[in-house]
């Protein structure tokens, strides 16, 4: 959600954000709608007010014997009776119309973020690590997986395309990989762990941003409730309607659950392998700061997760989005990229975004600076630390041997009860 006094006090500059994510330009339309709700609530409270004056002045004139002027304000009360409804219903509707436009805006990018129209006009950061050098072709997940327990068919069988059915040391290896995330991001990190709901509520999902516009990439149940996209939601949703304290600190929560996405606008994106899928698993950071904190704990969440691609020795670039290439309600993202030797390619594995006060907004979260009296909205930030399928097929991709076998990476070796290396099913 935007801020309408910025929107009043800066229009052209509201507009050319929005031309920065390829959006016609919209300030006029929401002065308009603003001005609409406004002198209609101006005339509610006016005619109200006079309601409640000429309410008084009865009983004065029938004191004083005017039985004239009494009768005169009874019939102007009984008339502003049956017009406040009429001028309450404008109010609402100028104000839900103006509530809808504003909800399907994206955030404005900041000023550092990159031109261009999609992922073409990201930019490379930095990188980390040596691609290994292989004696043989390196081969896909995909290809390598099946004989080590990543089953695509009976998962399809089961429940159609984009999902996997995971079978004895390939299961183990995804659970130590998820176990390890989470261990080294509360641990390392500073990130405390929660549980969290897998079903939320409307207000929930339109708090971060996934509704009203992109309603068709979520999965909905019989009773109206939304399966969870990515943790996010539910721990940015902690602060929801709440006034803070002097948020000396930044919040910083994590959680490893189950994500579920529809994939509605990624037809015929990834249709081979695990990278993606209607379900997966996801340790995902979320951190809640005050404004002046943003900077600096993008920087941290960003390190977070790139700790985990260092201990798992995987090569990895990062790269600025563009404010084309990123999503509604970022004002900034890193995106970081493992590399898959079997595709020769780097792909994303850890999308970390600040979204400044748009989700703030939206959830009516806030805080009190100390020793202030008025509250300001806090800033949101969120990240994958990491995808864990993601990084389950960089591991299968990045340690495999010519025999079809995987090494294990150091870091995993604690959580696979002695395994070392996954064997090809004989």
């Amino acid at each position: 959600m935007h801020d309408l006094r910025f929107i009043r006090e800066n229009p052209d500059a509201f507009d050319a954000g929005l031309a920065r994510r390829g959006v016609e330009p919209s300030a006029s339309a929401v002065l308009e709608l603003d001005k609409v709700r406004r002198d209609a609530a101006t005339r509610c409270q006016e005619a109200q007010s006079r309601r409640n004056d000429a309410s008084k002045q009865i009983g004065k004139a029938m004191a004083q014997g005017d039985k004239d002027t009494a009768e005169a304000l009874k019939a102007e009360v009984a008339e502003l009776k049956q017009t406040l409804p009429s001028l309450e219903e404008e109010e609402r509707q100028a104000s839900t119309a103006l509530n809808d436009l504003l909800a399907r805006l994206p955030n404005l990018p900041e000023d550092s973020v990159p031109p261009g129209e999609d992922e073409s006009g990201n930019v490379e950061v930095s990188s980390w690590g040596t691609k290994p050098d292989f004696a043989f072709t390196p081969q896909e997940h995909a290809d390598i997986g099946p004989a080590l327990g990543l089953d695509f068919e009976t998962g399809a069988s089961i429940s159609g395309a984009r999902f996997t059915f995971l079978k004895g040391q390939m299961a183990r290896l995804q659970r130590a990989i998820a176990q390890f995330m989470l261990n080294k991001q509360t641990g390392d990190n500073g990130y405390e762990e929660c549980a969290v709901p897998l079903l939320v509520k409307d207000e929930a999902v339109f708090g971060t941003g996934q509704l009203p516009k992109f309603a068709e990439d979520l999965f909905q149940t019989t009773d109206g409730r939304w399966l969870i996209p990515t943790a996010e939601v539910s721990l940015t949703n902690a602060v929801r309607e709440q006034i803070l304290g002097g948020m000396a600190q930044p919040i910083r929560m994590t959680a490893l659950t189950p994500c579920f996405r529809s994939e509605a606008g990624a037809a015929g994106k990834d249709t081979r392998g695990y990278i993606r899928q209607h379900q997966f698993e996801k340790v995902e950071l979320v951190s809640i700061c005050r404004p002046d904190q943003w900077e600096a704990e993008h920087d941290h969440m960003v390190r977070s997760a790139e700790s985990i691609l260092e201990a798992l020795a995987l090569p990895y670039r990062k790269m600025l989005l563009c404010d084309g290439d990123m999503g509604a309600t970022a004002k900034k993202t890193f995106d970081l990229e493992v590399w898959l030797p079997g595709q020769g390619a780097y792909r994303e594995i850890s999308s970390i975004s600040w979204c400044g006060d748009y989700q703030a907004r939206r959830m009516n979260a806030r805080f009190r600076p100390d020793g202030e009296k008025a509250t300001a909205f806090v800033h949101t930030l969120n990240g994958s630390g990491l995808a864990v399928g993601r990084t389950l097929v960089a591991v299968l991709e990045n340690y495999q041997q010519e025999d079809g076998s995987v090494i294990v990476p150091e870091a995993l070796l604690p959580y696979m009860g002695g395994v070392t290396k996954l064997e090809p099913a004989a």
